[in-house]
């Protein structure tokens, strides 16, 4: 990975001005890609405006007031990534890094109780010793579920509400028909909505997944009903199985 990073050249998820400077940071490696995460100096001084440049945001960050995922961070080039909950305890503030409309990483506030949730999707499952099935999740992180009460019924694909920080698994959403997503890439990003159909793929493309995007009725006026949509099942994550369980999503 280059040390360096232009503005110019920054991806295109980064919610940052492109032309005021001709550097920006370069993320370290760590629980996301590149595409799908930005450097929390960015965070911290181009997003929430706590800061007015570098040196300053990383005298905020060597003073501990920034927490990743209930852990302090201090590393200016650490990866905040889709999910991750920002907080900063100092001015009460708390965060859920989301995919907005138009493909790039976003900041919703939230409330200090919804940031004691993750939601982490299950990328894969693998054995380990002496039998023991270890899930590995989206943003990096191993966890056994059989420590916490769960069995073979977490497949690949589910979803994982898990406290933070002890990391134990609090709701298991299964990813199936019925349940309610959000779409986290392509032209369909930040829509929510109900999986009707899941088309396996015989081959090396991704699986299809259908979905009935979700309509909010007002009480006066009735919206017109969208058709369904179709979009990669590596952009799909699982929010809720008879209601979205993730805070700003409903």
């Amino acid at each position: 990975m280059r040390k360096h990073q232009k503005r110019i050249a920054a991806p295109r998820s980064w919610k940052i001005e492109r032309k005021t400077s001709y550097w920006a940071v370069n993320p370290t490696s760590g629980p996301h890609s590149k595409d799908r995460s930005i450097p929390l100096l960015l965070v911290i001084r181009d997003m929430l405006k706590l800061a007015d440049n570098s040196r300053e945001t990383k005298r905020i960050l060597n003073e501990g007031n920034v927490v990743i995922n209930g852990k302090v961070r201090k590393d200016h080039k650490f990866p905040v990534g889709i999910f991750d909950i920002l907080s900063v305890p100092l001015v009460k503030l708390n965060y859920l890094v989301l995919l907005d409309k138009k493909s790039k990483l976003s900041l919703m506030e939230i409330s200090e109780e919804a940031a004691s949730k993750k939601l982490c999707r299950v990328n894969g499952k693998r054995m380990i010793d002496e039998g023991a099935i270890q899930l590995n999740l989206h943003d990096g992180r191993n966890i056994l579920p059989g420590a916490h009460g769960y069995g073979a019924e977490i497949k690949t694909h589910d979803s994982l509400l898990i406290s933070i920080p002890d990391n134990k698994i609090v709701q298991h959403l299964a990813y199936k028909e019925g349940s309610k997503v959000v779409v986290v890439g392509g032209k369909h990003s930040a829509q929510t909505g109900e999986i009707e159909e899941i088309r396996v793929v015989r081959s090396s493309q991704p699986n299809i997944v259908r979905i009935k995007p979700l309509e909010k009725e007002d009480e006066e006026e009735v919206k017109e009903v969208k058709e369904s949509f179709e979009s990669r099942e590596d952009s799909v994550f699982v929010v809720g199985e008879e209601k979205i369980e993730v805070p700003g999503l409903q």
